[in-house]
């Protein structure tokens, strides 16, 4: 139980005058919708929230924090399903007025703010037919994805969104600000590529940009789910030589009510492979026939596609209001054991809403070593999301046990890894994020945050 008010109204308007943007409190007007985030299941109450305008603030709100012993919690695009952006009883940084994002296309390069979503990022990039790689959900906030790695439909090709950044601002527990990139503050570089927020709060990114055009090939097949096993091992296959111009994820979902499937179909378990190529779209078109070609769909509606819709085409299948929990083991290869294990928990899914999505990773991804940053995965060729969707908090211990299974009977295949920002756990999985660079990680948060003031997080404990 969160309690009424641990600041005092001194305290408060301390803060208030020392802050350009918005200070809120419970009760007050904008409080509860800052608070809520993409995942229904978590509900805190912190006792104060800052919306910083900009670095001065967030540097404001950092000092009072540590000064004040308060837990602090970091919001960017609040689309995290472990619900790190918010805390109970303490000071909330809601980064979301901090969304502006500069192009230079000459340059190819994105300044982008930490409130910033993807689809602010898409939106000014592609005016010059530029894009980097990140999400495959438009809503999904620039920050969280970078910090946790970043996958998206261009990963395969350009690697992950971390792989893509040039530099970082970064506001440290002592209030100061300082850059880090290749020539400066390295090892904090190195840490913040896939350290999670652990290290300090980010108040800008610097991002390569990539010419892909405006248009891409894209689009799913729907199978019926009695095809999902024949189908999924033909999947395997392709993927295995698959060019990295193309990424394909493969989700056991109930039918969406989509326009082009017959309406007997919809709410019915069904298979989709959701493909993706960019660059020539009729070279893509034959790189995809062999998946196009393949079995007996209900549907294809693979078709030239803007790449902005693209990116945000399966919004309106995870829009905020339900309850979440994810778990997302990290594979080398889709095993027939583990084919067996995705169709036979398919078949109790706990809800509609429910799925078992397959992301396919390799090809750009895995050029690089897996100490190079501090995202270790780097022999990951697929990521398997176990997700339950639900809306009635009596079902939650119904929903988070599927998962649990799901995830239990999968890891006979899986590497052991995780990809943080897909796990449903704030804690107890830091291991597994983050693999064999956790002790590098722990020596480094004893340098930066010796007191674990970030810990809100798939936290890093100081090595001390």
């Amino acid at each position: 139980m969160a309690i009424e008010d641990p600041l005092n109204k001194t305290e408060y308007e301390t803060l208030s005058q020392g802050i350009h943007g918005g200070v809120l409190r419970p009760g007050g007007d904008g409080y509860d919708d800052a608070r809520t985030i993409w995942n229904a299941m978590i509900d805190r109450k912190p006792a104060i929230i800052v919306r910083p305008t900009g670095a001065a603030d967030v540097i404001t709100a950092v000092d009072f924090a540590r000064e004040h012993d308060l837990p602090l919690a970091v919001k960017g695009g609040g689309h995290n399903v472990a619900g790190s952006a918010v805390c109970d009883d303490g000071l909330m940084i809601d980064l979301s007025p901090m969304s502006s994002v500069r192009v230079d296309p000459a340059a190819q390069i994105a300044r982008v703010g930490p409130g910033a979503t993807m689809a602010d990022l898409d939106h000014e990039a592609q005016a010059f037919g530029l894009a980097t790689p990140g999400g495959v959900i438009s809503t999904t906030g620039v920050a969280g994805i970078t910090l946790g790695g970043g996958l998206g439909w261009l990963s395969r090709k350009y690697g992950l969104t971390v792989d893509n950044l040039r530099s970082v601002d970064v506001v440290t527990v002592d209030g100061e600000v300082i850059t880090a990139s290749e020539d400066e503050n390295v090892d904090l570089f190195w840490a913040i590529r896939g350290g999670g927020g652990n290290f300090g709060i980010v108040t800008s990114f610097e991002f390569d940009l990539h010419e892909i055009g405006r248009n891409v090939l894209f689009g799913p097949i729907v199978y019926p789910y009695e095809d999902a096993p024949d189908v999924l091992a033909h999947y395997q296959e392709f993927t295995r030589d698959a060019p990295r111009d193309c990424c394909v994820w493969a989700n056991s979902v109930a039918a969406p009510p989509l326009p082009f499937l017959p309406d007997d179909v919809h709410g019915t378990t069904v298979l989709i492979l959701v493909l993706f190529y960019t660059g020539d779209l009729e070279k893509g078109k034959t790189v995809l026939e062999p998946l196009r070609e393949y079995g007996d769909p209900i549907a294809d509606a693979v078709a030239p596609t803007r790449y902005t819709e693209a990116q945000r085409m399966l919004d309106d299948l995870y829009v905020e209001g339900a309850r979440n929990y994810w778990k997302a083991p990290n594979f080398t290869e889709c095993t027939e054991k583990t084919i067996d294990t995705i169709t036979e928990y398919a078949d109790r899914f706990p809800t509609p809403y429910s799925e078992i999505l397959i992301h396919q990773v390799g090809g750009a991804v895995n050029d690089v070593k897996s100490d190079a940053t501090a995202y270790p995965h780097r022999d990951t060729e697929f990521i398997v999301t176990v997700a339950a969707r639900w809306e009635d908090p009596a079902r939650d211990d119904e929903c988070i046990a599927w998962v649990r299974e799901c995830h239990d009977a999968l890891a006979d295949g899986a590497t052991g890894g995780t990809y943080a920002n897909f796990e449903g756990d704030r804690e107890g999985r830091e291991q597994n994020a983050y693999g064999e660079n956790y002790d590098r990680l722990a020596e480094l948060k004893s340098k930066y945050d010796p007191k674990n003031v970030f810990r809100l997080n798939q936290n890093v404990k100081p090595a001390d």
